[in-house]
């Protein structure tokens, strides 16, 4: 009677360790990003670049020549409330088709969400000068306390630069570049114009494809109607212009699908 309770016993500890195995297995899941941009309702590339071929809200027409973003902060809260926040961070180079997909380094657990959240830029507390070696390498750094103006340093959050027909009609460039808003009269702290995206609910599968759209024309219209006219380059030390990109960022980024 005892030999058989032990075998009993035994048979329970492994089947529960074969269950545990397959827990394992099924928690070792990533997910994985795409990135498509867009001017209203056309599809664009960068093969689309370096074209009059783009006109805003305000009737600026406009070329691309350099579109390049930061996304960090990936978050997933899952329906029991727990929340996975990943360190990951990824450059979005659409001038040179790169890191336009990127899939998790860490497995996330298979299940339904109730938002999924990544930020465009990255918070103050990680826009940390010189900590990251590769975007040092890809030039992507604001300039710092060693450098006149000092800008307040970190990193930009995006890099968007081309030409436009000024009021004159003479091609003008422009350089909208969003960086950490930096009141350089008064040399206070920056402020953190840094963007939570919320995408939404979602089920993390076996294979979870996310696919979202930067609508680029957003950020020349949506809530502030921009004139290049007036605000074309120089604005990363403009305190003023910077929290006007941080209003219009957010309505660039929308979910197009989820794929298994």
């Amino acid at each position: 009677m005892k030999n058989h309770f032990l075998a009993i016993t035994f048979l329970v500890i492994m089947l529960s360790s074969c269950s545990e195995d397959n827990d394992i297995s099924v928690d070792s899941v990533s997910v994985r990003l795409n990135f498509t941009h867009s001017w209203g309702e056309l599809v664009i590339s960068n093969e689309d670049f370096n074209e009059l071929k783009f006109t805003t809200e305000i009737g600026d027409l406009l070329s691309i020549g350099r579109l390049r973003y930061l996304i960090s902060e990936l978050t997933f809260t899952h329906e029991s409330g727990t929340v996975t926040r990943l360190d990951d961070y990824n450059l979005v180079d659409v001038t040179n088709n790169e890191g336009l997909s990127f899939t998790t380094s860490k497995a996330i657990l298979p299940g339904n969400y109730t938002n999924l959240s990544f930020r465009f830029g990255f918070s103050e507390e990680n826009n940390i000068d010189g900590a990251y070696p590769d975007l040092n390498t890809a030039n992507f750094n604001v300039p710092g306390e060693n450098s006149t103006p000092n800008l307040g340093g970190g990193y930009h959050y995006m890099q968007f630069d081309g030409s436009y027909l000024d009021n004159l009609s003479n091609q003008s460039p422009f350089n909208y570049h969003v960086i950490s808003a930096i009141d350089l009269t008064n040399l206070n702290e920056p402020v953190d114009t840094s963007l939570k995206i919320n995408i939404g609910p979602l089920v993390v599968g076996g294979s979870t494809n996310i696919d979202i759209q930067m609508d680029v024309s957003e950020w020349f219209k949506n809530p502030n109607t921009w004139d290049l006219n007036e605000n074309d380059i120089n604005l990363m030390g403009n305190y003023g212009v910077q929290l006007l990109m941080n209003q219009n960022g957010a309505s660039v980024f929308s979910l197009v699908s989820i794929s298994q």
